[in-house]
């Protein structure tokens, strides 16, 4: 797949402040660059994401990296594993989320973010009662509340890349742990 707009100019002082961030501009800021007002939001509002601290950083990862995977935006989960190394999380566990069905490494209520952001995902939602419930109990509500509009925003940044033709730039390559490939067919999660 190749980017779909042509790479849209950037100010110096953006492009220098990815450059030293990232080590290059993130694709999705030359994609968006075209509609600056597009731009600003998507940016200030995934800064507001990041920024939330209620929910736990890994599950917030891990769950954003599941709706990547589903979707089919490289560049998402490319970024996220990548990120993931930098917030030291578990890099075991990140590189295996786009077969987290299949891996042992998960803990229950990780499988259940994990189902939560997948179910989020599908047209329609298929998010369960049960699901939501069981993490309601272990989470509390605030952190419930910033889990879902995170996976909200991960939606609206997966689907915006990959419309846009947005792939991976190559930022997990640097990961210690490969990242794995996501299964052809999502199954059952293994019983324990």
């Amino acid at each position: 797949m190749t980017l779909r707009v042509p790479k849209a100019d950037l100010s110096a002082e953006l492009s220098e402040s990815m450059i030293e961030q990232y080590g290059l501009v993130p694709e999705p800021l030359q994609a968006t660059g075209h509609h600056p007002d597009v731009l600003r939001a998507s940016s200030e509002m995934g800064a507001r994401v990041t920024a939330w601290d209620v929910a736990d950083d890994s599950l917030k990862t891990f769950a954003h990296m599941a709706v990547a995977a589903q979707v089919g935006c490289g560049w998402c989960l490319d970024i996220n594993y990548f990120l993931a190394q930098h917030k030291n999380l578990d890099l075991a566990k990140a590189s295996q989320v786009p077969r987290w069905r299949e891996s042992d490494v998960f803990t229950p209520l990780e499988r259940d973010v994990l189902e939560y952001a997948e179910g989020m995902t599908d047209t329609p939602p298929t998010v369960t009662d049960e699901l939501a419930a069981r993490l309601l109990d272990r989470l509390g509500p605030a952190a419930l509340v910033e889990l879902t509009a995170a996976i909200a925003f991960a939606n609206f940044s997966t689907r915006n890349n990959a419309a846009l033709g947005v792939k991976s730039q190559g930022f997990s390559d640097a990961c210690e742990i490969p990242l794995a490939g996501r299964r052809a067919t999502p199954g059952p999660a293994p019983t324990a």
